[in-house]
């Protein structure tokens, strides 16, 4: 049987000119999901049985999945895809924006779990592929974003430290690849470490079952630091580097007590210097780095400035600290996947 040439599978993406534009990498999304079967797995896991607009859930979702992507925010911009012939290059019918209201407003908090299994079935899938990290390390930061809305009867929605309107969900980004491992929606209002630890079992829970069996390591900002989140994942034998507020009594004490000699200077900012040191607090090890200005102005920032974050990794503070910083990478992603 000869292959249509209207479906992604028969179509290679390809780009000779910068300028190009418009919605041609579509493509590639619609032939990764066509790939793990994402059309089949979510009419096999998303029952909406009963509800007002829980009809054929799975070309719905893909609807909404793709106009994402191609960087819609509201649901008007999901005619985006019914444009010229964008839609007859899909491998799903694409609906249309009030029938996707519709079917949004039929979910409720147990759909969204089905919608969470999806998610985990579908990174297993992609993972036996070859992404698993299997023995290797598997490092992973978590962060928090907002998800700015418009109107006032969003559920949930609140104003937050941001003073904007929106939601304050949590992420797990893998460090290595980008791909948003779990993720859980909370009110605008939401404090950043509200839920974290059953947070954490839930993301260790799942790179466990969907193939990470080697050593995992979590980084996260001082928006998270907590005892009870340390003791958790100390229980469950994950590694961990946990900013902490430097400016805090307890700590400050124990900086003010590091020997001048202790403190070793790495290359770490332009028109500046920089050094690391260690200590110990609570029976954990406590890593410091302090930075100032020097030359024309240093006068702006004449004393110095201290960061912190305890951790169970060992090694080299310099090594560590560098591994700690690294964790920057998940703003880009989490901006990355907010810009489609």
């Amino acid at each position: 049987m000869t292959q249509s040439y209207h479906t992604p599978e028969a179509i290679e993406v390809a780009f000779d000119d910068e300028n190009l534009v418009a919605n041609a990498g579509l493509l590639l999304v619609s032939t990764l999901a066509s790939k793990l079967g994402l059309d089949a797995l979510i009419s096999e896991r998303v029952d909406l049985t009963g509800r007002v607009g829980g009809a054929n859930p799975a070309s719905k979702s893909l609807t909404l999945i793709h106009a994402m992507v191609a960087g819609a925010s509201h649901i008007d911009h999901i005619d985006m895809l019914r444009a010229g012939s964008s839609s007859k290059l899909l491998p799903f019918r694409v609906v249309a924006p009030s029938t996707l209201g519709t079917y949004l407003r039929s979910f409720t908090s147990c759909h969204v779990r089905q919608l969470d299994e999806v998610i985990e079935a579908e990174l297993a899938k992609a993972w036996s592929f070859g992404m698993a990290p299997g023995d290797d390390p598997l490092v992973i930061d978590i962060d928090s974003t907002i998800c700015e809305v418009s109107g006032y009867h969003k559920q949930g929605a609140a104003y937050g430290y941001t003073k904007k309107l929106g939601y304050h969900p949590i992420l797990a980004v893998r460090s290595d690849t980008g791909e948003v491992l779990h993720c859980r929606m909370r009110k605008g209002s939401a404090n950043t470490q509200r839920g974290t630890k059953r947070f954490v079992q839930e993301l260790i829970a799942r790179c466990r079952r969907i193939g990470a069996t080697g050593k995992i390591t979590i980084r996260f900002d001082s928006g998270y630091q907590s005892d009870a989140t340390l003791k958790e994942l100390e229980r469950l034998g994950i590694s961990y580097t946990m900013a902490v507020r430097a400016n805090a009594k307890g700590i400050k004490s124990l900086v003010e007590e590091i020997s001048k000699d202790s403190w070793v200077a790495i290359d770490y900012t332009e028109n500046g210097e920089a050094q690391v040191a260690e200590t110990t607090y609570k029976g954990r090890r406590l890593i410091i780095r302090r930075t100032r200005l020097i030359g024309d102005q240093a006068e702006l920032f004449p004393n110095w400035r201290y960061f912190g974050f305890v951790t169970d990794l060992e090694g080299p503070a310099i090594e560590v600290d560098q591994f700690h910083r690294n964790r920057a990478r998940i703003e880009l992603s989490i901006k990355d996947l907010k810009e489609g």
